[in-house]
């Protein structure tokens, strides 16, 4: 395992109380929903990087059928409390699931993955969902990739998206948009939000 990953996984084991106390009981209901729309009732959603199960959790609530990973130990902890439901530790790297998810949400979490590995990563998720499945993927708003407050970052423009995406063949964007930080104080801050879907063969 990189330092990057230590490192990043090391900030969310020791900080994950601040980080829920900001993240955890936001109202996120236009992405959550964005992504919801593209799925069938009862649909099985992996929440890949799923921090304080937030999201699981929503999902659940709206009747579709969730699994959960992360990374980093305390955010398992957390998460399971949350959510309701077993969370596994484990990284991205080590997905290895075909054809198994209706949809995968991965809101701010792969862009903890060094640029480099990114398109391994893509690759994995759409080998883990079904044919014509969903993926929801979102970055911080710009082309800085290094370390920022303890975690280490790849952010994206729509561009550098795309470029990104000639390196995984069967996915194309079905919508992608910029919106605004939800954290109080943060409002200024961008971030890319794209959907994808799983091209048919």
């Amino acid at each position: 395992m990189s330092n990057k990953i230590l490192d990043t996984l090391n900030y969310y084991n020791t900080k994950s109380d601040l980080f829920v106390s900001t993240t955890k009981d936001l109202t996120f209901t236009d992405i959550q929903d964005g992504f919801l729309k593209f799925l069938e009732p009862e649909s099985l959603i992996l929440d890949f990087g799923c921090g304080s199960g937030r999201d699981s959790k929503y999902f659940l609530q709206k009747g579709y059928r969730v699994e959960a990973i992360d990374g980093s130990e305390e955010m398992v902890r957390i998460a399971t409390e949350v959510a309701g439901i077993p969370v596994k530790h484990m990284l991205f790297q080590e997905l290895d699931e075909v054809n198994k998810y209706d949809g995968i949400f991965a809101c701010a979490s792969i862009l903890h993955v060094k640029k480099e590995e990114l398109p391994d990563i893509l690759l994995r998720m759409k080998k883990a969902v079904k044919e014509q499945g969903i993926l929801y993927v979102s970055f911080k708003y710009g082309d800085f990739e290094g370390y920022r407050n303890g975690r280490y970052f790849t952010d994206m423009t729509e561009d550098a998206f795309r470029e990104l995406l000639e390196k995984v063949s069967g996915l194309s964007i079905i919508e992608e948009r910029i919106t605004f930080d939800a954290r109080p104080g943060r409002e200024a801050e961008k971030w890319l939000n794209v959907i994808l879907r799983k091209e048919l063969y």
